[in-house]
């Protein structure tokens, strides 16, 4: 067992910075893990792109491709049950997981979000959405959540915070840039104590 590797799967709908700073970070750490799988909903990204060149498996799953949504999730089930998948981590997917997947997954299953929940979740909250909502609220401090996904879009419970200061004169995108290094820092953090419990 001393061998024994957590297998991964990311799911991904664009360019995938949070899944490519988690793979670095599990050679870089020597982290007990291994990606097994990206799937992503759209054909080509730069997440796909990113898993094939580093040898992880990939695939594209679209609620469109079936006629039903527990076709769907039955196929995204197999998947995973194909690719021994242990842990799901959701970077940058932006599709509503199925709830059979939710519910199989229970605190299986990892998301980020670019600010500090419960403060500007929900639907819609995502990308340059976010940062907009925070400036717009006059916070002084906003941040990156990693969460438990449960049934509700980011109310799952939150297993690692870290804050990022709103700088004067900010705009959506600064404070996006802002963010997004947080988050690289923090979802490979996450991990490592859902593995082996150390934090940093």
């Amino acid at each position: 067992m001393a061998n024994h590797k957590t297998k991964l799967a990311a799911f991904c709908s664009g360019s995938g910075t949070n899944f490519q700073a988690l793979f670095h970070a599990i050679n870089e750490r020597n982290l007990p893990a291994e990606f097994t799988l990206c799937l992503s909903n759209r054909s080509e990204c730069g997440a796909i792109t990113f898993a094939r060149a580093n040898g992880v498996p990939t695939l594209h799953l679209s609620e469109k491709q079936y006629d039903t949504s527990d076709e769907f999730a039955a196929a995204m089930l197999e998947a995973l049950e194909e690719h021994q998948v242990d842990i799901i981590l959701l970077a940058g997917y932006l599709r509503m997981v199925p709830r059979k997947v939710v519910d199989a997954y229970s605190m299986k299953m990892l998301n980020i979000h670019p600010a500090l929940l419960p403060k500007f979740g929900g639907p819609g909250m995502y990308g340059i959405a976010v940062h907009k909502a925070v400036l717009e609220a006059g916070e002084k401090e906003t941040g990156a959540t990693i969460h438990y996904v449960d049934a509700e879009y980011d109310k799952g419970p939150l297993l690692l915070q870290r804050a990022v200061p709103v700088k004067p004169g900010d705009t959506p995108e600064r404070l996006a840039e802002r963010v997004l290094a947080c988050e690289h820092q923090l979802y490979p953090d996450a991990l490592e104590k859902l593995l082996i419990g150390s934090t940093r």
